[in-house]
C-alpha cells in the first residue's frame, strides 16, 4: 500500500476514483439486500458529495459486490432499476457517476470479479484505458474494499462512522466518517 497518508495533495483531475456501493453511497441493510428502489436509501451528504466530487475525477466507478442475485433473491434486471434510479438521481443533483460494476457471484465462488479480486477495476480500465490504477483511489467500509484496493495498487480511503479492523487501520490511506467528509477534503485540494 501507498505509504503517503496525504494522497490527495498529490491529485489533479486525471485521478479516477472508485466507489462502493452499501454502506458507502446507501445505507447498508442489516443482514440483507437493497432488493428494489423502494429499500434504496441514500446515506446524508451523498448526493452533495457526488456534486462536489464530480468535477474533481477523471472517472467515477462504482464496484460493489451483489450476491444477492446469486442467491436468487433479486435478478439483474432489478439490480439494474436500481442502478438507473441511483444515476439519475445524482445526476438531477448535478453530480455523475461514468459506469457500474457489480459481482452477482456467491463469495464462496471466488470469482476473479468478486472483490477482493481485482476483476471489476479490470473491467473498468478495459472500458477506459487512461485509468492508472496508481492514481486510483478506493473508497469503501470493509475489508474487502481494502485488500480490492490492494490487490490493484489504488489508494484506500475507509469511509465509516466505525474505526477500521486492527488489521489494516495502520496501512490506510485515509479515514473519514463519510462520502461528503472525504468530498469536503479534497475539494479543497484538487486544483
Amino acid at each position: 500500500m501507498k505509504s503517503n497518508p496525504h494522497f490527495y495533495l498529490e491529485m489533479d483531475t486525471s485521478w479516477t476514483l472508485f466507489l462502493d456501493r452499501d454502506g458507502v453511497i446507501n445505507v447498508r441493510p442489516m443482514n440483507d439486500y437493497v432488493k428494489s428502489w423502494e429499500e434504496f436509501q441514500f446515506l446524508p451528504g451523498c448526493l452533495e458529495a457526488m456534486y462536489l466530487m464530480t468535477p474533481l475525477f477523471y472517472k467515477i466507478v462504482v464496484v460493489t459486490n451483489q450476491q444477492g442475485i446469486g442467491k436468487g433473491v433479486m435478478t439483474d434486471r432489478g439490480l439494474a432499476h436500481i442502478h438507473n434510479e441511483m444515476l439519475a438521481s445524482i445526476e438531477q443533483a448535478h453530480g455523475q457517476i461514468d459506469a457500474i460494476y457489480y459481482a452477482p457471484q456467491m463469495a464462496w465462488e471466488d470469482s476473479p470479479y468478486r472483490k477482493p479480486n481485482p476483476g471489476m477495476a479490470h473491467q473498468a480500465k478495459a472500458d477506459f484505458p487512461y485509468i492508472d490504477f496508481s492514481k486510483s483511489i478506493m473508497v469503501g467500509d470493509t475489508e474487502s474494499d481494502f485488500k480490492f484496493a490492494q490487490n490493484t495498487g489504488m489508494y484506500f480511503v475507509w469511509c465509516n462512522e466505525e474505526a477500521p479492523p486492527r488489521l489494516i487501520k495502520d496501512t490506510i490511506d485515509l479515514q473519514v466518517s463519510n462520502l461528503l467528509e472525504f468530498a469536503r477534503l479534497i475539494s479543497k485540494k484538487v486544483i
